[in-house]
């Protein structure tokens, strides 16, 4: 049981005269201490002047009412957010990058952006005349319907005459292309011969689906996420009541979460994508449950030593509240280093997640608290912790591992680290860039028709990579393009606002090696045109060279970041290195599972190039939180006068069971990502919960604490004055001369 200062005596009650250490003061005991089987009884704490009792009384009252007010306005503005996301190509592009360039002219000339689809016929045995006076019939009654951009459509035909398609550019005037693509296919579906298969494919295809899997995305993220995280509170705290406790706040801090970024969007004109308000939603409920069972935790342990709830409370805020708001700084502070990300994606999700984890953290440190002060011990039934009494449940495990680590420092952390290093070997196994066919873990029409169209044109290409070039150049640009080695054909399509369009057919097959160079090569030789090269293929080239640039930028930002935040924490240059060091190695042998899982056992053909970043950004800033609350605690207990292996032990044995059931819940929390039909989504899922599992199982149980005995009192160099050692020594001193 830890050793509680004696109380200052009360002057108002008879008894307070007695003597602390008297034989009467040991009469002197609350109900519930005398309850407890601890063979000691505990000074009755003085009763607060009622001033101060009134006070203690309405502050959870009045922050609640603030927290009523703040939730009643967000709730005008979260259900808006939805109208104000976007996931155009541009949302997704690099900033600077020549596709993004293309995209932003295209849709200020005439008929705006376009959908480009690609009309897809096939029959088995062979197209039939009937079936090429439909193939032209529908193909012309689109001409009738809509404003169609670029060359005009015309049909190729595969060698073998089995498969047909149609390029088509349907001006952005139409409509959404969700709604468009949703209306040619109902159109193609009517009058087409007996037997016709008929799809739509190309890229304005697939973007129409990848967004008809996000607009359901919202609820159903938000539904699994909520009952994941109910049934592991449930399960952590063995209580009926409790876990409604911090679900409703995490609830909570979501839509208020929601409404600010639908208040930056208004404001500052921010680009919110489904990804990124995806995440967002993620992020609140791991995070935010984190900082919940670690408050909790420490709430639970201080009403066993305090006999008011308010400063059972109280104290637990003072002891954890370094540790969560360094938690939540570090991970906002990672996040707002993608600002400096040159991949629109990237850098749009800084802010968006920035925003969640600060509405997290503000009502777990408020609102949070002062429920649960309301509510006092009964929340907790029915293990109440009463005044008095010790628990040592989910500690014993911890005890026994941080005796072993203590024992076989150099074992312990031999092991960890040849672990992590043989599963970070796994990175050489990563599939490579994820191709348009790949984009889903389902087949939908758009992949469906990319499939066939693979098969039909193994050596052609199905998508057209645009040229647009200054009006003037048109010309010398046009001959240019046709003297590029690997180009196909290529046709005039539209001008207007002093730029004209080129569409290329490359002969090679699309997202291949091939094709890739045949855009380097068009960059190249139009260059002197002053021509921009974009289409699908080129975006997808422009993000990879991108994603690779913004890791060589983006990484050192958030490294410098957290260790300076770190460091600012512990008060020490070793331990910030160390716990950075680990989460590198972390980050490596998870994308090194990835590597073993993605194609062999989760069938993923390709990876999204932003991944490693995203990933690198997630588990650095949120799984040095439990590195945190590890260090924090050690800290701690080296102040208070323990030596390094008996600090280590009792950090561990104190933080460990809050760090399990964390990263329990966060890596649950990003799993239920893994579960949409997305292969991006999948990926980072997987990933970020296979990592923080393993930050929380192997690094923060063994190798952290491993390498911590081994520095000793070296893990706390660099803290000057503030180093635990010194304070120790400043303690030892002040007992002493208190004691003379």
């Amino acid at each position: 049981m830890r050793a509680e200062p004696t109380p200052p005596m009360s002057p108002n009650p008879p008894d307070s005269l007695i003597p602390p250490g008297s034989p009467g003061s040991a009469l002197r005991v609350s109900p519930a201490g005398a309850a407890a089987d601890q063979g000691t009884a505990r000074p009755v704490p003085p009763a607060p002047p009622p001033a101060a009792g009134a006070r203690r009384r309405a502050l959870p009252w009045a922050v609640i009412a603030l927290w009523i007010v703040v939730l009643a306005v967000s709730g005008v503005f979260a259900g808006k957010l939805g109208g104000v996301k976007h996931d155009e190509a541009v949302d997704y592009l690099p900033a600077s990058a020549q596709s993004t360039q293309v995209a932003r002219i295209q849709q200020a000339m005439p008929g705006g952006g376009a959908t480009d689809l690609v009309l897809v016929y096939r029959r088995a045995s062979g197209l039939t005349a009937a079936d090429q006076d439909a193939v032209r019939r529908q193909t012309a009654a689109l001409g009738t319907a809509y404003a169609l951009v670029g060359a005009a459509p015309h049909t190729v035909t595969a060698a073998d005459g089995r498969t047909a398609m149609v390029p088509v550019a349907i001006a952005e005037s139409a409509g959404k292309p969700e709604d468009v693509v949703k209306a040619v296919r109902a159109r193609l579906a009517d009058g087409r011969p007996s037997g016709l298969q008929v799809l739509v494919g190309g890229p304005g295809a697939a973007q129409a689906d990848a967004k008809g899997v996000f607009a359901s995305i919202d609820g159903t993220l938000l539904m699994s996420t909520a009952a994941v995280v109910a049934l592991l509170l449930i399960l952590t705290y063995r209580s009926p009541f409790l876990w409604l406790v911090p679900l409703g706040v995490v609830g909570v801090a979501a839509g208020t979460a929601t409404a600010v970024v639908y208040g930056l969007v208004e404001a500052f004109g921010l680009t919110v994508s489904n990804m990124s308000s995806s995440v967002m939603t993620v992020l609140i409920f791991g995070a935010g449950t984190d900082y919940a069972l670690l408050l909790i935790s420490r709430y639970r342990d201080e009403l066993r030593h305090r006999a008011e709830p308010y400063e059972a409370m109280t104290a637990a805020l003072r002891g954890v509240g370094p540790a969560v708001l360094t938690s939540a700084a570090t991970v906002v502070a990672g996040l707002l280093c993608l600002l400096a990300a040159d991949l629109n994606s990237s850098r749009g999700l800084g802010p968006v997640g920035a925003v969640g984890i600060v509405c997290a953290l503000a009502a777990m440190t408020t609102l949070l608290p002062a429920v649960l002060v309301l509510l006092g011990r009964r929340v907790f039934w029915p293990l109440v912790p009463s005044y008095g009494s010790e628990s040592r449940a989910g500690r014993g495990v911890y005890r026994r591992i941080g005796g072993l680590v203590t024992r076989r420092p150099l074992v312990a952390l031999a092991a960890s680290v040849i672990a992590v290093g043989a599963l970070a070997l796994g990175i050489g196994n990563l599939p490579g860039a994820l191709r348009q066919d790949d984009t889903f873990t389902t087949t939908p029409d758009s992949v469906a028709a990319d499939t066939i169209l693979h098969r039909a044109f193994p050596s052609r290409s199905t998508q057209a990579v645009t040229v647009v070039v200054p009006t003037a150049r048109a010309a010398a640009a046009a001959a240019a393009v046709r003297g590029t080695a690997g180009v196909a054909s290529s046709t005039s399509g539209r001008s207007g606002g002093g730029w004209s369009e080129i569409s290329v057919f490359p002969a090679a097959a699309p997202d291949s090696p091939a094709e890739h160079d045949t855009i380097r090569r068009l960059r190249a030789a139009t260059a002197p045109e002053h021509a921009l090269v974009g289409g699908v293929s080129a975006q997808r080239l422009d993000t990879a060279s991108t994603s690779s640039r913004d890791r060589t930028l983006v990484v050192p930002l958030v490294l410098g970041a957290v260790f300076l935040l770190l460091a600012g924490l512990l008060r020490s240059l070793v331990a910030p290195l160390l716990l950075t060091a680990a989460m590198v190695a972390v980050w490596a042998a998870a994308l090194g599972i990835g590597g073993l899982l993605f194609g062999p056992v989760l069938g993923l053909h390709g990876m999204d190039p932003g991944l490693p970043l995203l990933s690198f950004v997630f588990l650095v800033a949120l799984g040095v939180d439990y590195g945190i609350f590890l260090m924090h605690r050690m800290r701690e207990e080296t102040v208070r006068g323990a030596e390094p292996r008996r600090a280590t032990v009792t950090a561990l044995e104190a933080t460990g069971g809050v760090i399990a059931s964390a990263g329990i819940v966060l890596a649950a929390t990003f799993t239920v990502l893994a579960s949409l039909p997305l292969v991006m989504m999948e990926e980072m899922g997987v990933v970020i919960a296979l990592g923080v599992l393993l930050d929380t199982f192997v690094v923060r149980t063994f190798l952290v604490p491993a390498a911590a005995v081994l520095l000793g009192e070296r893990v706390w160099w660099g803290g000057g004055s503030a180093a635990p050692s010194r304070l120790r020594r400043g303690v030892a001193m002040s007992s002493s001369a208190s004691r003379r």
